[in-house]
């Protein structure tokens, strides 16, 4: 029979340190590529957001630039719908962000209430039922979203 030393145990505790360390490390690194793969896709979106947020803002200041992208009745031309196109934009934005993980659930509870506030006292309501071709500019988690959540009566 083989008698191991005390320095053999030393050493294979040094060589199960080692791996348990690498293990570890792995782990770690693979957590934080996660985290910067969502950080990165959160940017993105946040640059598309605010290059949406610029066109709707030209759409507000002149609503009759409105037809490069949609040719619609001369009664969108108001004011009033590009407006709301914005804020439903900002809506889905809080809406994807909070899909993500970025919103917390303290802001989340600030911004639904903030849009449930907006669609039961303002006209936003109306235009979205109305005047908004909303499976043309918006996704259907969004939509079921608004439909049950904030366009309910």
């Amino acid at each position: 029979m083989v008698e191991v030393g005390i320095a053999e145990y030393f050493g294979m505790a040094e060589a199960l340190g080692i791996i348990a360390t690498m293990i570890v490390v792995l782990y770690f690194s693979r957590k934080q590529m996660q985290a910067l793969s969502v950080d990165i896709e959160t940017k993105i979106l946040n640059d598309l957001d605010e290059r949406i947020h610029g066109i709707t803002q030209m759409g507000v200041e002149h609503p009759e630039l409105i037809k490069v992208i949609s040719n619609v009745p001369s009664e969108y031309s108001s004011p009033y719908v590009p407006f709301a196109y914005h804020i439903l934009y900002t809506f889905a934005h809080v809406f994807h962000m909070r899909q993500r993980g970025v919103v917390s659930d303290n802001e989340w509870n600030g911004w639904l209430r903030w849009m449930k506030s907006a669609f039961e006292r303002g006209t936003i309501a109306e235009i979205w039922k109305n005047n908004i071709e909303v499976e043309k500019w918006f996704d259907p988690a969004f939509q079921e979203f608004i439909v049950k959540e904030l366009a309910k009566k």
